[in-house]
């Protein structure tokens, strides 16, 4: 038993001082109102950090120098570890648009790690290969396609994709968001070219959230004389469409972020790194060879487009709070909270709360991290 002290709490109900969180056989036992020490239990100083949940990544392809479409466990391993360092006690391991081989490896690899007791991987994401040339950003063009119902329908069954990406416009796509829906997996609209009423139709059929919002998808231009609405100014215009976005201050300005904000609110809104597997290590090439890395982020090599982020979740809170001025507790929901109820998980996890996994992280005033706890193990302490 474990129990930590001496810190700020926040609780589903907000800040709680002078309070402790006791944890036993991987879950929260108590989040208890007095620090009282509990005779037995191995007492964790937090020595005046903020006590948060653990960060849910629903969106990296990699970290650590691994990326996860190599689709070998060694890779899947290295890269989780890496982001667990960082303040990820969850994750979703993302593919980029992959061969049908790529896809099938990474399934297999998945599922084993899925199965071991207290994992952190939730379950795959599919970004891709379902999206517009026209928006292809980092993705390959070469393998991009629409729907495939034989292929989609057989990944679907294996139970391990827990998200999948499309363009709403691509023939085809009403069926795979209705197939996707009927498995339990989420689907986000991305890379995508969509007009507005593609945007209502695949909400109408289950789609409701948006792949690194405002990156890689048509908004606000004008026709000749006319100005014509995109599947930004339409996933604005439905309430409870959620977006997540690339937090790290350059994929989308700390202004920007305020927008959204003050659109979305903290309910419909979460961060994720897209990191490529530079993140967390000293790696100076990426997964792929028409990639660079330059001012921080990742570039296709004709700088063109960003590729991706070097950024990891502890990043995200100090961007947010630091320079799109978000408050310490709603950057912080932004990574636990909202992420777990998008992704249906948040019925163990993303919340400080009794019964639920002990996955536990903490950062001091300057939102530096300093602890990591996965489902009750220390992976990290700076205390």
């Amino acid at each position: 038993m474990k129990q930590i002290v001496n810190g700020r709490i926040l609780t589903p109900q907000g800040w709680l001082e002078g309070g402790s969180v006791v944890v036993k056989d991987g879950k929260i036992l108590e989040v208890a109102n007095t620090d009282f020490h509990i005779e037995g239990a191995e007492i964790i100083d937090a020595k005046g950090c903020d006590i948060v949940p653990g960060g849910i990544e629903i969106h990296s392809h990699g970290a650590g120098g691994r990326d996860f479409m190599e689709g070998t466990e060694d890779a899947f391993r290295g890269a989780v570890a890496t982001h667990m360092q960082f303040g990820t006690t969850a994750i979703f391991p993302t593919m980029s648009c992959s061969t049908n081989e790529m896809y099938e490896a990474s399934i297999e690899v998945t599922k084993k790690l899925m199965a071991e007791e207290g994992s952190p991987v939730m379950g795959l994401h599919l970004e891709g290969p379902y999206f517009s040339n026209k928006m292809a950003g980092a993705q390959n063009p070469k393998l991009i396609t629409p729907p495939v119902k034989e292929v989609y329908d057989r990944y679907l069954a294996t139970g391990v994709i827990k998200r999948w990406d499309i363009a709403p416009e691509l023939p085809g796509a009403k069926e795979f968001i209705e197939a996707c829906h009927a498995a339990g997996c989420v689907t986000a609209v991305g890379h995508t070219a969509a007009e507005p009423d593609d945007v209502f139709m695949a909400y109408s059929v289950g789609c409701k959230h948006a792949t690194h919002f405002t990156n890689a998808m048509s908004s606000l231009h004008k026709n000749r004389e006319y100005k014509v609405a995109g599947c930004v100014e339409a996933v604005y215009a439905i309430p409870d469409f959620t977006v997540e976005v690339i937090a790290d201050g350059i994929h989308v300005p700390p202004v920007v972020m305020r927008q959204i904000y003050n659109s979305k609110g903290v309910e419909h809104m979460c961060f994720c790194t897209d990191s490529l597997a530079v993140a967390g290590s000293d790696a100076t090439r990426t997964f792929n060879d028409n990639e660079i890395i330059e001012d921080g982020v990742c570039k296709l090599a004709d700088r063109s487009a960003l590729a991706g982020s070097i950024a990891t979740m502890d990043r995200l809170v100090r961007t947010a709070v630091q320079m799109a001025g978000f408050s310490m507790a709603d950057a912080c929901r932004m990574i636990s909270e909202t992420p777990a109820r998008i992704m249906h998980i948040d019925d163990r996890k993303g919340y400080l709360k009794k019964g639920y996994d002990a996955d536990i992280i903490m950062f001091d005033g300057e939102q530096q991290l300093k602890f990591v706890m996965q489902y009750g193990n220390v992976v990290r302490c700076d205390l």
